[in-house]
């Protein structure tokens, strides 16, 4: 049984994980990334612990999903926008030491692209192209080329959400305007939304993208321009991917599309649009196979991959 580590912006998630992905256990608490990485350190393990007892069984290796940037050979942190401070902590070395098993790390995009390939969309097929894309906080991914994971020169992870789509949209924290990322995350779209309902009294206070969304579901004349804007940047980075990658399936996974049914319209007509010299129709669009626990999952198939023989072929 694994222990599975899923470390995002906003919370930090731990489950007991079986070699099905099927989830056994589960808990949660918020990051609180700004009272420093011991803080979160301890949490994990308390949760780990917790999560065990409550699955009756012990660990037999820990994987992790981190955000942001992970130098996966070392288990080290880099410098995640997200996780202030956190940069150089190695959470491989520390819940090695205090589990006395393998640990293996990689970023969050990478691991959820991992899980989806052997036990969701990818599931029993062979020299298959995936590309995972998460949209919430931020914008990740991760991308498997035939099976294998694909990595950048040094083993680095490939930022999707960080080019750029409208170099006149607004700043975006990795030093250039209108990535992805600036454009059509959650807090991008409630940030959009917002400005232009300020000073409407019917909006007293700023509404989140998840409430947006069940506003345009009322027929809100804002809330519904803010989701076509939302499908319009995502359809944008998406038929990017396409047109570099071609893959067989791109998996869609984040708290925005669990409102995917008001974006889905509007990308696949921007495909269309602008991927013309590709066979576009032949890339499906699915929402992650794995539901709400894709994450999890993905951060144990971090450890079976590594550490595993007959994982899959991903390295």
């Amino acid at each position: 049984m694994i222990g599975a580590v899923d470390i995002g912006g906003t919370k930090i998630a731990v489950g007991m994980v079986d070699h099905n992905g099927k989830v056994l256990a589960k808990l949660a608490s918020p990051t609180d990334a700004q009272n420093g990485y011991a803080n979160g350190l301890s949490r994990m393990i308390d949760m780990l612990r917790k999560a065990s007892r409550q699955a009756g069984v012990g660990i037999s290796g820990i994987g992790i999903g981190a955000t942001g940037m992970v130098d996966s050979r070392s288990g080290a942190f880099g410098d995640a926008d997200f996780l202030p401070g956190w940069q150089g902590h190695n959470p491989v070395e520390d819940l090695a030491r205090e589990f006395a098993v393998k640990v293996a790390l990689e970023n969050d995009g990478d691991a959820s692209a991992l899980g989806e390939a052997a036990w969701g969309a990818g599931a029993g097929k062979a020299n298959f192209r995936l590309i995972y894309v998460t949209v919430g906080t931020g914008i990740g991914g991760g991308i498997i080329i035939d099976g294998r994971l694909y990595r950048g020169v040094d083993m680095s992870h490939p930022e999707v959400g960080h080019h750029v789509i409208d170099a006149s949209g607004p700043q975006c924290s990795c030093g250039y305007r209108g990535c992805w990322e600036a454009l059509a995350t959650g807090p991008a779209m409630a940030a959009w939304f917002n400005a232009g309902a300020a000073g409407d009294s019917r909006c007293a206070e700023e509404l989140s993208a998840a409430q947006i969304c069940e506003l345009a579901r009322s027929g809100d004349p804002l809330a519904l321009r803010a989701v076509d804007r939302e499908g319009f940047y995502l359809g944008l980075g998406v038929a990017n991917l396409i047109n570099l990658f071609m893959p067989d399936v791109i998996v869609f996974g984040g708290s925005v599309m669990k409102s995917s049914d008001l974006f889905l319209g509007r990308i696949h007509k921007v495909i269309r649009q602008g991927c013309r010299f590709v066979p576009f129709e032949k890339a499906e669009l699915a929402l992650a196979s794995l539901g709400e626990d894709a994450n999890l999952i993905g951060a144990a198939r971090v450890w079976h991959h590594r550490f595993t023989p007959d994982a899959n072929r991903a390295s």
